[in-house]
This record gives structure tokens, sequence and C-alpha cells, in this order.
């Protein structure tokens, strides 16, 4: 009894990190980085670093509470994780439950869904998983996500769980802690640099990219505790050559030149990595050396030197540093909400708004709900109930996630706003996957070489029709899908043109960047197959593919050194139709939809409970001759250029149906005709469908 006793008091006093008012002043730095960055990306282009920043605080002081436990061996498992949901659980707890109740009153029903699957991923620390996955052609965009900042907090849990894991069983099998901490750094900075090249995205959200960061304020943390004479005596020497050289006088101790040189530096890397650093880089990288370096040198200079003492141990950084947690995680949310409620980018007054509201809900949160639950008597109680209310928060989100759960918000509009987004799926998982037997060697593609919705048939039978493009077969299926005369596949690939051996990525990205070879495949399958009569070839975005200024990259696999897009694809589509004709197929060309210049959800605004922040489109429409100036009329120009030597091919324009004079429509008769701002919905899919249909019948009657 007295040996448990004395355990638990050994645990009870586990020795903390001495506190340092500079590293809360660090923390301040970090988050009114982050924030600026948010709130105003073009006055702050970097100011996404200070999530590194915050990696490199969390690695240091955690892994020296961890160093000192096991050191004195008062570590325990239980007290360690009791701590990390003190401090972690309150705050988030409260957040997510304050944004999934404001959440049921005022978002739709896609909106509803997608917040419901992010607390979900939240609660399970796993958001940066989830947000990696879900990077993809037909993600919306990052500003209406409210729980996209939760990425980080994920790979800091997982380092978390890992990290002590790590140290305790190094420690029992007295291993060199110092080796363990150098090669797991090296290992994951390497994974960075190779990984942000071929891989971008799953650079940023990867722990296995992220976790040096974590592991450069541990490295810096064993020093700390274990060479401090080494590290003191340095400093020592190195400061009495600089007060040589610079003539200070060797008796006045209180000037430490290196810890202000230290501290200095490392504020110029911080300062160059907001200023030169944008989203337009390959992150991490090398470029998160500057923050990360530029955190370490601070934090190593000590409590003493000039810029800490003065700057960042100010009581304003202070302050701000104390509630940098609560803060980082209100900010985001209701930045994008105001997003979503005003379907564009929230005006500088509304933003500045909603960053003054965090900062008064932060100190909200850190005053009455985090230092209550943090400090204080029944620990382990206080540890309990929050976990028990996290997992059943993280079951009703996964329940209203799952089953589609409506908000109330979205009740007096299910039916229309259930149209938006791409959540709904175009097809029965049955149908892809019975599609799929048809493509074998498709298994032998790795995932991040195939599109799982590649491949989709209306009916289990033999095609007679072959649909080949880009997402806009997807957008279209669902109405052609219901013909009982044809049984149609649809063959896509994201964002390709549907012409032989063509890549197309985004320049600032390498995704897409196999998916010629699905084209390839789907064009190879019409021609071989003599069941296929009809081959249906369509484009969405073919109006920027033409623009030698947009946001792809056209290549011609075969041909590296023709760096004009439309001579590129002008060659490209000849040659698929002359492979095509040659075997005997029926072509035809489908044009694509306008491509509407407002957010579809500006159509539903009216119904929402909060009035739009900014501009409603009540008639959800827009004019025709704006979209062809935007370059419908040049693709169609382009288009026809080609076709001149093709008279047989036939030729859908989708503009035709959409429009009535001069007027395009993105709702009408009560029906929301497209899910974004270039893909129909099923009942737009549904409106077009009778003219692709009616042209395929006449093709399938003249070969009969």
């Amino acid at each position: 009894m007295n040996e448990t006793v004395s355990v638990r008091n050994r645990i009870e006093h586990i020795p903390h990190p001495k506190y340092r008012p500079d590293i809360d002043g660090l923390r301040a730095v970090a988050i009114l980085s982050v924030i600026g960055y948010h709130g105003f990306p073009f006055w702050i282009r970097g100011g996404f670093i200070g999530v590194d920043i915050f990696f490199v605080i969390s690695g240091y002081l955690i892994s020296t509470i961890l160093y000192e436990s096991l050191r004195l061996d008062a570590f325990s498992f239980v007290e360690f994780y009791i701590r990390r949901i003190k401090r972690i659980f309150p705050a988030l707890l409260f957040v997510l439950t304050s944004c999934i109740i404001f959440g049921w009153f005022a978002l739709l029903a896609d909106e509803y869904k997608q917040l419901a699957k992010h607390i979900t991923g939240g609660v399970g620390f796993v958001s940066n998983y989830m947000f990696w996955k879900e990077s993809s052609y037909f993600d919306n965009a990052a500003d209406t996500k409210p729980l996209l900042h939760l990425w980080s907090l994920g790979i800091e849990e997982q380092f978390y769980i890992l990290w002590p894991l790590i140290l305790w069983s190094a420690w029992k099998q007295k291993f060199n802690i110092l080796t363990i901490i150098l090669s797991l750094t090296i290992f994951s900075f390497i994974l960075n640099i190779k990984s942000v090249s071929t891989d971008a995205v799953a650079a940023f959200y990867s722990p296995q990219t992220r976790f040096w960061e974590l592991l450069a304020g541990a490295l810096l943390a064993y020093f700390t505790i274990f060479k401090q004479n080494i590290l003191s005596g340095l400093k020592i020497k190195i400061n009495s050559w600089l007060k040589i050289i610079s003539h200070q006088n060797q008796k006045d101790k209180k000037i430490d030149l290196v810890s202000n040189i230290q501290s200095a530096l490392g504020s110029l890397l911080i300062v160059i990595g907001l200023i030169r650093i944008s989203k337009e880089f390959h992150y991490p990288g090398l470029f998160a050396l500057l923050p990360t370096l530029g955190a370490i040198l601070i934090i190593s200079a000590g409590s003493h030197s000039w810029i800490n003492r003065k700057i960042l141990a100010n009581r304003v950084f202070v302050w701000f540093g104390l509630i940098s947690y609560p803060l980082y995680l209100w900010h985001w949310p209701l930045l994008s909400f105001a997003r979503i409620f005003g379907n564009e980018t929230p005006s500088r007054s509304v933003r500045i708004s909603a960053i003054l509201i965090s900062v008064f809900l932060a100190w909200l949160t850190y005053r009455l709900i985090e230092n209550p639950l943090r400090f204080g008597k029944y620990s382990s109680k206080k540890a309990v109930i929050l976990t028990v209310l996290m997992l059943l928060l993280g079951l009703g989100a996964f329940d209203s996630f799952k089953n589609n759960r409506v908000s109330g918000g979205a009740a007096k509009v299910e039916s229309l706003s259930r149209q938006i987004g791409w959540t709904i799926p175009v097809s029965s998982m049955e149908q892809i996957e019975n599609c799929h037997t048809m493509f074998p060697e498709r298994t032998q593609l790795s995932p991040k070489e195939r599109d799982d919705n590649f491949c989709i048939i209306a009916k289990n039978k033999t095609p007679n029709v072959v649909f080949v493009g880009d997402s806009l077969n997807l957008s279209i299926f669902p109405g052609i899908s219901k013909d009982d005369k044809m049984n149609a596949l649809v063959l896509s690939a994201s964002a390709a043109a549907p012409f032989y051996n063509i890549r197309t990525t985004e320049f600032n990205d390498s995704i897409r960047m196999f998916n010629y070879r699905l084209t390839n495949q789907a064009l190879d399958y019409a021609i071989e197959n003599a069941d296929i009569k009809i081959v249906v070839l369509s484009f969405l975005n073919g109006t920027d593919l033409t623009d030698a200024k947009n946001a792809f990259k056209i290549t011609n696999i075969e041909n590296l050194n023709e760096k004009n897009p439309k001579h590129i694809l002008t060659a490209a589509l000849a040659s698929t139709l002359k492979k095509l004709i040659s075997k005997k197929k029926k072509v035809i060309y489908i044009l694509p939809n306008p491509m509407l210049n407002y957010d579809i959800k500006n159509c539903l605004a009216s119904y929402r409970p909060f009035k739009p922040v900014g501009n409603s489109k009540k008639d959800c429409s827009e004019s025709y001759l704006e979209y062809m100036n935007q370059g419908g009329r040049e693709y169609r120009e382009w288009i026809y250029s080609v076709l001149n030597d093709f008279p047989q091919v036939k030729v859908i324009d989708l503009a035709k149906v959409l429009c009535e004079k001069d007027i395009c429509w993105g709702m009408k008769d009560g029906k929301v005709l497209y899910r974004d701002r270039g893909h129909l919905s099923d009942d737009g899919s549904e409106l077009v469908a009778p003219f692709i249909i009616e042209q395929i019948h006449q093709e399938l009657d003249a070969v009969r």
C-alpha cells in the first residue's frame, strides 16, 4: 500500500518544464500568423507556417516532460494521457459541439453531412487523413470546410500516441535515445523532401512527412536536458570570442551575445518565411526549414535573450499565447461559416469581425472551460467524463453522416440541397463494381493511378454505347442511364481530355498524372469491342484547356516538345477520331454545359435561416453572351475547326438545352440543375438526357 502511494506521489509530481513566457509569446506569433493568413492571405502570404512553429513547440514541451519523467522513473502512460485529455479535450469538445449545433440550424443537407463527417474525423484525431483523401477534383473549396484546420491537431495527437511508446520502449531497453531521435528525424525529413515533389497533398497531410518538425523540438529538448553542460560550455566559449571581437567587457556576465544572435536569427528566418513562402510553393519540403529552424533558435536562445525577454515575453504576446489553442480552434470555423453564408469570400469587415469574435470566444473558452477542467481536483474523473462526452459526440456525428441526417436548416429544401456537391453518388456501388470487372488491368494500377469512378455501367449486360471523357460523363450519367433501349458504359478520367496520350495535370500539383492511361484504356475498349456501335466523347474542361494561361498543364506523352495546348489537343483529337472512324464507330461529340459564374448554393440562399452575408442569386441565371465571351466561343470555334474534316461526327451542344435566348439557367422550375459551378446535378442530367438519347438512337438506327 505504501509503495502504491509512493508511486502515485511520484507521478503527481512529474516535473514539467519551467514556465517560459517567451514560449507563450512564440505561440502568439504562430497563431497570429495563421489567423493573418486565413483572414488576409494576400497580406500575409506565408502565415500558414505558424503551424510548423506550433509543431516545434509541441515536440519540445512534450519531449521535455517525457525525458524528465523517464529519468526520474516517474513516467506513467495513464497519467500522461490524462494530462493530454485535460489539455486537448475541453476546448475541442466545446468548439465541435457548438459547430454541430449551429450547423443543424444553419446548413444545407450536403454541408451538414460534410460537417458531421469532419467532426467524426476530429473526434478520432484523423482529420489529416480525411482531408488528404478528400483532396481531389470533386472536392469543394477549402474555405467551405469549417473544420479543415483540425488536420494539424490530428498530426499532433498521432505524435502524442506514438512518441511516448517509442521513448519508453527505447529507455527500458537502454537504447541510445539520441540515435533514435536523429534517425527518425532524418527519415521523416527525407520522406518529406521526396514526397513533396511527387505528391504534395500527401506531403502536407501525412504524419510521416510532418513528424520531423515535432522531432526537431524533441531533439532540442534532449540536448537541453541531457547535454546541458556541453551546450552551456560551448555557449560560454563562443560568447567569450564574440566579446573579444566586439570589444565587450569580459566581466559583464549579463550580456549573452550568442543567445541574442540566436534569437535574432531565428526571428529573421520566421519573418523571411512569412514574407517569401506562399501557397504556390511545394510545401512543406525544404521551405519548412525556415519556421522550424527559426523556432528552434528562438527557444534555444533562452528566456534572457533581448527579443525573447522584451518582445515575446510582452504581456500582449503572452496573453495571445495563453489563448492560442482555443483561438486556433475558433477562428477558422467562424471564417468558414461566413464564407458559406456569403457564397463568396467575405468582405474585409466581415473577416475582421469574425476574427475579433474568435478572440473573444477563445478568451471565454480559456477562462471558463479550459482552465477549470485542466487544473484542480478530480483529475481522473474529469478525464473519464471528457472522454465519454467526446465519444458520444463522435458517435452522434458519425450517425448523422452515415444515415444522411437532414439538418434543421435543410428541412424545407432537402431534395434540392441534396443535389448539390459530390457527396451524393451518381451511381450505385454495385454498378461501379460490376463495371470494373470488365477492366481487370485496372487492378494493376496503383491507387494513385486509378479513379474509383472511372467505370460505371447502366445495366449489367453488354454495352452498345460508350461515353469516354472527363467528369462531364459522371454528371450526365443519371439521366442517360434510365433509357431502356441502350446500355451506356461510362468511362471517365478526372479532368482528362478524351483523346489518346494526353496528360492533364494542374501546374501546382501532380494529381491526374496517370489519367491518360485510363483514357487510353477506355478508347481501346471502344475500338476493340465489336458490340460498341457508338462512342460519345465529352470534355467539360476544354474551355480552360485550350487557354495557354489556364491552371492545367497539357502534355502529349508521345511528343513532349510541343508546348502549345491548342496545338496538342488539335492533333490528339484528329488522331483519335481517325482511329475510331477507321473501326466503323459512330462518334458523337458533346459540347459542355455553361460554367456558372456563381456558387449554385446562391440559388438556395433564401432558404437559409440566416440571410446571406454576400450577394444571393435569386433568379439563378446568367448571360449566355458572358459565358461565350469567357471561353465558350473559343472552345466551340476550336472544336468545329477540327470537326470540319470529320463531317460524320455529330455534335450535341448542352448550352442550347440549358440556355434560352440570352439566359442560361442554374435553377429552373424549382429544380437545381447544377451540383457545383460546372457539373450538372441529377435533375440537370435528366433535363439534358433526352437530347443526348435522341441523337444516340438516331445513330443506332442507322447502323442496324
